[in-house]
């Protein structure tokens, strides 16, 4: 297993973090769907300290994207969390929360703890700066294959009893986070049939 080290992203970071999108969502994926220079600009200038890369001997292999909120539990979308994309407008620097609203891995270094490494990176930013928890709206790119005869709350339910794998919320589970809620049109994405679980990690320094 390779060194993976987790640091702060700047705009000089900007082509190997693009790198990691177009390696991860190559072509027939929209291309203005990839952070834009602007955006990254945004996330550097607006808080710095969620704006997180991870690299591999020098490679930058992921990236994950964080603001702070204040979490009142209410139904949400992606485009209004994330501020579509440039976190100005939704990141509130007394809020209790920090939400992740993007982890991107290269498909060449899957499984080398990447994605791993760059949440523990933001569970150690959630206790570093005092917040009650981390958040993040997790795609269930499997519920497709169960939409026809349960509803997306049975279907994590179920994967959160360990009676259904999940690609994603799985994963999300085995990093100790723990589903709160279904967001419905969360974000286009078929697999998922638009569907998001808020998921929370809890300062255990609380």
């Amino acid at each position: 297993m390779k060194n993976v080290i987790v640091r702060p992203y700047t705009l000089d970071d900007f082509e190997g973090l693009l790198a990691v999108q177009k390696e991860a969502f190559p072509p027939p994926f929209p291309e203005e769907l990839w952070w834009s220079r602007e955006q990254i600009a945004a996330h550097v200038e607006t808080f710095p300290e969620g704006a997180m890369l991870a690299e591999i001997d020098g490679v930058v292999v992921g990236s994950a994207t964080s603001l702070i909120i204040q979490y009142d539990g209410k139904p949400h979308t992606w485009e209004e969390i994330a501020d579509g994309g440039y976190i100005k407008k939704s990141h509130q620097p007394d809020g209790d929360s920090l939400y992740g609203i993007d982890v991107c891995v290269r498909p060449s270094y899957r499984g080398q703890g990447i994605a791993r490494a760059l949440y523990e990176a933001r569970k150690d930013l959630v206790k570093r700066l005092g917040l009650t928890r981390f958040l993040a709206g997790c795609r269930i790119p499997d519920y497709h294959h169960f939409a026809h005869k349960m509803t997306a709350e049975d279907y994590v339910k179920a994967v959160n009893k360990g009676e259904k794998t999940d690609l994603v919320l799985t994963f999300m589970i085995k990093q100790g986070l723990t589903p709160l809620q279904v967001l419905e049109n969360y974000v286009d994405d078929d697999e998922s049939l638009n569907h998001a679980v808020l998921v929370e990690w809890k300062n255990p320094d609380r």
